[in-house]
């Protein structure tokens, strides 16, 4: 397998460094590889902590609250009182406010960190990038594919360091697997799977109730439809409902299909087909079980590849011999590669020796917040930058669009559009009146 791997070797170092280097071209077909220009905002020292927004401050708010609980924590904002007193306890000099608006109005602010749930991440996000806020967002980035565009573009134009939270990516284990299969250690790849052993949860139906006291519910709503509230979709099971969330598919895909995009340098698929089964009869509910087919095209000397994701049990033929309940194997013409979070395992073919790869891509040396913070401080970039994320985010969402819209499409990303206007509803929806990007 050939590979020009000196010049590619230099870029992945650049960005593990700090320096500014692009990802997806917007509205192309793959990975590119020139310089991302950053604000000329006056760099900090290490020594002068960060002025930081964190709106949403438990679950995945806290552990991003830990993230960069070292710095200078200045406001925090949550749609639950007894959350946001909670944090608030740790952080006793950090106002609190229950609107993001009014934390984006806090002067000297330094960066802003978006862990609400995915309803509300381009909202929050848009508006930062539009005050040159430097920003790290949960993935996936967006809750739609026309989200995640929108914000490509507004990344592009902000030029401030900004990390989507797939913090797997800081890992050792997916660069040492990326340095393998960019060495070519099993020769081309052309077929990946990709495999969630957990499915989603399946609700009864559901019957309003009465908003808790501590709740600002309709700051939580926010641009999605309104529905009286329900335990059934608030807090962690807003995941399950296509209102607010994207299923496991949304939930776990910039997190396995990462490692693919990276090590492959996937683009925009050119084809996507899903199917799926949900264990009830509403039409808002996410799929139990999912399986989504990708077709992406060659990229340089690289051949196309077939990417499968599956969850909720689904699994392709004789998975269960590698002993992962969830992973990521990669099939090239000289042998396999399967990988999960924190290790990998190599089958080479008869009569093939796998040839040791030198690390290559520097180590993360404190973790995937520290990046970010470190690219805020240096006028510096992020290997999960926004323009990266936000087309991993693009390609896991149109999976979801060809499951609701019953068919198999062609995705034509430079026009972005799909080859049915039917299924076209699906890549961005009508926001609730007075919210907007």
């Amino acid at each position: 397998m050939k590979r020009d791997l000196s010049r590619r070797e230099f870029l992945e170092a650049a960005v593990a460094a700090g320096t500014a280097v692009a990802g997806a071209a917007i509205g192309g077909a793959g990975i590119l590889s020139s310089p991302q220009p950053v604000s000329a905002k006056e760099p900090k020292t290490a020594n002068e902590k960060l002025n930081l927004a964190v709106i949403g401050v438990a679950d995945r708010g806290q552990a991003n609250l830990n993230g960069v609980a070292n710095e200078n924590i200045v406001v925090l904002c949550d749609i639950d009182d007894r959350r946001l007193e909670v944090a608030g306890a740790r952080f006793p000099n950090a106002k609190r406010v229950v609107d993001f608006r009014e934390a984006l109005e806090v002067a000297n602010l330094d960066g802003l960190v978006c862990s609400t749930p995915d309803h509300m991440h381009a909202i929050v996000v848009a508006a930062a990038l539009k005050k040159g806020l430097p920003v790290y967002c949960e993935k996936p980035l967006t809750h739609s594919v026309w989200e995640a565009r929108q914000l490509r573009k507004l990344n592009a134009q902000a030029r401030v360091p900004t990390q989507m939270g797939n913090q797997i990516h800081a890992e050792p284990n997916y660069r040492r697997v990326v340095e393998m299969i960019r060495a070519g250690t099993i020769g081309p790849v052309e077929r990946v799977h990709v495999w969630l052993g957990s499915g989603v949860r399946s609700f009864p139906a559901v019957k309003p109730m009465e908003t808790p006291s501590h709740i600002h519910y309709d700051k939580w709503i926010g641009p999605a439809p309104f529905r009286p509230f329900n335990e059934a979709h608030f807090h962690f099971n807003w995941r399950y409902w296509w209102d607010f969330g994207g299923g496991q598919l949304g939930d776990f895909g910039c997190h396995f299909m990462d490692l693919p995009f990276w090590a492959l340098e996937l683009g925009a698929p050119s084809s996507v087909a899903a199917t799926g089964e949900k264990g009830h009869d509403g039409d808002n509910e996410c799929p139990m079980r999912m399986r989504v087919e990708y077709k992406f095209p060659a990229r340089g000397d690289m051949p196309p590849v077939h990417l499968t994701w599956s969850h909720g049990g689904w699994m392709p033929e004789g998975a269960e011999a590698y002993k992962m309940g969830s992973a990521v194997l990669f099939e090239g013409a000289d042998g396999r590669l399967i990988a999960d979070y924190g290790s990998h395992k190599l089958f080479m073919q008869e009569g093939k020796t796998a040839v040791p790869v030198k690390p290559w891509i520097e180590n993360s040396v404190a973790g995937h917040h520290a990046e970010w913070l470190t690219a805020i401080r240096t006028n510096g970039s992020t290997s999960s930058h926004f323009e990266y994320g936000g087309n991993l985010t693009e390609a896991v969402l149109l999976g979801n669009v060809s499951y609701r819209a019953g068919k198999p499409l062609v995705w034509d990303t430079r026009n972005f559009k799909t080859d049915s206007p039917e299924a076209d509803r699906f890549l961005k929806r009508d926001y609730r009146p007075g919210w907007s990007l």
